[in-house]
């Protein structure tokens, strides 16, 4: 199935009378059947048709056929939240007593998952550096079972060799759920390389906008209506079918978008490796990452999204540096047409840091404009600091 139907024609369903090029929005939380027949039947399909918004509805049945054919999935859920994506698809196939191996340094939110929430009912966790694949196997115990991913992650852009973990995986009979925000479906495919679940933050490239938090997690249709019937509709971590409109929205310009991006971070990267004043880049599109090769292996280009550390005295230097960016917002999450700025050092409280990341690390997303007058703009930035 090529990119383009997927895209502009998948699932949209125009045989069936709405003839629209733009998908309607069906915004009805509730359906409605003409005799008791018909509302049982539907009750005994409540993941296919309409009966409550929660479980199905026609606007987000769109976005999850195109989900999946995205990530070369069954089937995809879509979810509130990134963050209920990963929750749901973590929490589906663990119980009290099980272990669950998972990559240092991950989103924040699976973190807390795994530390804060999980570790209250009885499932144990290990963090382990992802760079090096055995030490997931090291780290297997005969009570785990599953393992987390995020290739890279969306800080200090480590990454793990997808197939080498997952075969550690299959061999203990471990699930494996990895993170593919920071790539986005066009740029690299898990399940190609054996993964059984793939989440993303739809907040990200999928929605491209900066208008929806969403989340969305693919797979087989057995683990998808087995985290359907469990935590998606018992903890109730449903898209409204507006927000699902939006997601669709954004696809149409997803390829043109994310290529656009990806083009710009390298010339991005590559003058900011170059200058005086930064210390080191982190982009594994950089022959200097050292991960590169791996990178090239699995992932067909890399995306927009770096971090880069300033050689800079204090933290007043790295402020005046952000501060004087006039084509950086200073915003969390990425993704959307407009370029951002996460520094590390406005995560300091009272009693001081809340990360032992060095306050002298920025995140950069690069966005769509153009590449020369974002040059420009870090230029005169670092010229100040």
């Amino acid at each position: 199935m090529d990119l383009s139907h997927i895209l502009t024609h998948l699932g949209e369903e125009r045989e069936r009378g709405y003839d629209a090029v733009v998908p309607p929005i069906v915004q009805s939380g509730n359906f409605t059947y003409p005799t008791v027949a018909a509302m049982r039947a539907v009750v005994q399909q409540e993941m296919e048709r309409p009966l409550y918004t929660r479980g199905f509805n026609p606007t987000v049945a769109m976005a999850r056929e195109k989900l999946a054919a995205l990530e070369h999935a069954e089937d995809a859920l879509l979810f509130s939240s990134g963050s209920a994506a990963i929750a749901a698809g973590v929490m589906s196939f663990v119980q009290a007593g099980d272990h669950i191996v998972c990559v240092q340094k991950p989103y924040s939110w699976t973190k807390k998952l795994l530390v804060e929430l999980l570790a209250r009912f009885g499932v144990e966790h290990t963090f382990v550096d992802g760079t090096d694949a055995e030490n997931y196997r090291r780290a297997v115990r005969p009570n785990t079972r599953l393992f987390i991913l995020e290739s890279p992650n969306s800080l200090t852009f480590e990454l793990q060799d997808i197939a080498a973990v997952v075969a550690i995986a299959k061999a203990h009979g471990i699930l494996t759920l990895c993170d593919n925000s920071f790539s986005s479906p066009l740029f690299q495919n898990p399940i190609d390389l054996g993964v059984d679940m793939v989440a993303h933050s739809a907040t990200k490239y999928l929605n491209g906008h900066s208008d929806v938090v969403a989340g969305v997690l693919a797979g087989s249709a057995a683990h998808m209506r087995q985290v359907m019937s469990k935590e998606l509709m018992t903890l109730g971590a449903a898209p409204s079918p507006h927000d699902a409109w939006l997601l669709m929205r954004g696809l149409r310009t997803l390829e043109l978008r994310v290529n656009r991006s990806a083009d710009n971070a390298e010339k991005v990267a590559r003058f900011l490796e170059g200058h005086p004043r930064i210390k080191r880049v982190y982009w594994p599109g950089l022959e200097s990452h050292p991960q590169h090769a791996l990178a090239m292996r699995q992932m067909k280009r890399v995306a927009g999204l770096m971090s880069i550390e300033l050689d800079a005295p204090d933290e007043a230097a790295v402020e005046r540096f952000c501060d004087n960016l006039q084509r950086f917002l200073i915003a969390v999450s990425w993704g959307g047409y407009e370029s951002l700025q996460w520094p590390v050092c406005a995560l300091k409280g009272p009693s001081g840091y809340y990360t032992e990341l060095p306050f002298t690390m920025i995140r950069l997303y690069i966005g769509i404009e153009d590449a020369d007058l974002l040059i420009a703009d870090l230029e005169q930035g670092l010229a100040r600091m």
